[in-house]
């Protein structure tokens, strides 16, 4: 769905970043474009935010190929490869840098003024920008990022093509994208206003930041359709992890609010990932309520390539059950209830899972899930499970209808009105996680005694 505006657009980007909320985060823009995306971002996560100044240094006989890139404080990283194939010279280079380097500067004094810059030595750096087209200036400030000392890069951006962002994944530790259509011109056909954004905007941004780095609250839907989120809880965990499952590691984030009453693990659909965006949106309503969050991938990178495996319910079910076992003995998690929300095919491997736990399995939710898939085991699910489906999603929504008659437990279906497989539509993501919430709320809280 298109952006209102860069406003609009960072204000539902921040809204899959709220689990860095309490970190020790920079959030730096993109000039010009992608500073008031990244303001609302600053904003929202409470963090300083800056601009990331970089120059791509183009091969001198081809402009356009980039043999690496230039920083602040002298930064320059240079990719060996492309300068040894182009027999680029080193005074080719230093003749390139010096141009870049003063168009840099120039940039920089007009933008911050006499501010210094703020340090990203050892802290998580959210780079932002209002769209990527080919990711050759995001992968430039991925690089200047880390070598001015950033500990753990995360690229978040509204929109970009799917193919794009998997090659970003390459170069951030995490990529952040709100919108991944298949059919992909530009980043402004995403908008519905994208007028220029010119120095001066940057600059007044900038000094706004400076003078109000104290957070607001959003609208999780960036569209005005429902209650702003009230305050998160304090965190006690929110890190990357790694668990032990199958023929190696598979790779986590695990989230656990202050006086969490519960986990919630998330078993994400074919082709998505833990950096799913939807996934990420659902997790941080989730996490304002109180439940943990626990997402990860379902397959090694490896597992991935042979599409048999993302069908394969039985070892994603399998997967999830040993993620469950590593969540039972860990000193943050121990003694939680934990419920399952799977999505796609994932929600089928999440019923699968639950019936061979039984009763260790508080909840289970279904968004958009393939339930049927899990045909085999659907009698002997014993957690209360809940199936939410798109109204405009025909084809699912009677598969869903076909599975529940399976199910002996405790279950209930709920149809978002408006809704298409995705949830794409305005406000209707936000209804599922409403949805999802209260369900896990009302089947993990303690017992009243």
């Amino acid at each position: 769905m298109p952006f209102v505006d860069r406003v609009d657009a960072g204000r539902r980007l921040a809204m899959l970043l709220e689990h860095l909320r309490g970190q020790d985060v920079v959030v730096v823009g993109l000039p010009r474009g992608g500073v008031p995306v990244a303001f609302e971002v600053a904003r929202t996560l409470g963090a300083p935010l800056d601009v990331i100044v970089v120059r791509k240094l183009g091969v001198p006989f081809q402009p356009e190929l980039a043999m690496g890139a230039i920083g602040e404080a002298g930064v320059q990283v240079v990719d060996e490869r492309v300068v040894v194939a182009a027999g680029v010279s080193a005074e080719e280079i230093a003749a390139v840098e010096a141009r870049e380097r003063s168009e840099l500067e120039r940039r920089v004094r007009r933008f911050r003024g006499t501010r210094p810059p703020v340090s990203l030595a050892g802290r998580t750096v959210v780079i932002v920008d209002d769209g990527i087209a080919t990711g050759s200036t995001a992968r430039a400030a991925c690089q200047v990022a880390r070598a001015q000392g950033a500990a753990r890069v995360v690229l978040a951006v509204p929109v970009a093509p799917p193919e794009t962002v998997a090659t970003l994944c390459r170069h951030a530790d995490e990529v952040v994208c709100v919108e991944m259509p298949a059919r992909f011109l530009a980043v402004g056909e995403f908008y519905e206003d994208f007028s220029q954004t010119n120095d001066d905007d940057v600059v007044a941004l900038l000094e706004r930041a400076a003078l109000q780095p104290a957070a607001a609250t959003v609208d999780p839907t960036g569209n005005g359709d429902c209650d702003p989120p009230a305050q998160q809880e304090p965190l006690v965990w929110n890190e990357d992890v790694e668990v032990p499952a199958g023929p190696g590691w598979l790779c986590g984030h695990l989230t656990v609010p202050r006086a969490a009453t519960g986990i919630v693990v998330f078993a994400h659909g074919s082709g998505s990932s833990r950096h799913s965006p939807r996934n990420r949106f659902v997790a941080s309503v989730l996490n304002r309520d109180g439940l943990g969050t626990m997402l990860f991938d379902l397959l090694t990178p490896e597992e991935e390539l042979d599409r048999a495996n993302v069908f394969d319910i039985a070892l994603l079910g399998h997967r999830l059950v040993e993620v469950t076992h590593w969540l039972q003995s860990d000193p943050v998690a121990a003694g939680l209830p934990i419920g399952y929300f799977g999505a796609s095919t994932g929600a089928a491997a999440a019923l699968w899972a639950a019936g061979e736990l039984g009763a260790d399995i508080a909840a289970v939710v279904s968004r958009g899930g393939r339930p049927d898939l899990a045909a085999e085991r659907l009698a002997v699910v014993v957690a209360p499970t809940l199936l939410i489906v798109g109204g405009l999603d025909d084809v699912v929504l009677e598969l869903n209808r076909q599975a529940q008659a399976q199910l002996r437990c405790e279950h209930r279906l709920e149809v978002v009105r408006g809704a298409t497989h995705l949830f794409e539509e305005p406000g209707t993501l936000a209804a599922a996680a409403t949805l999802a919430s209260g369900w896990f709320t009302d089947h993990m809280a303690p017992a009243l005694t």
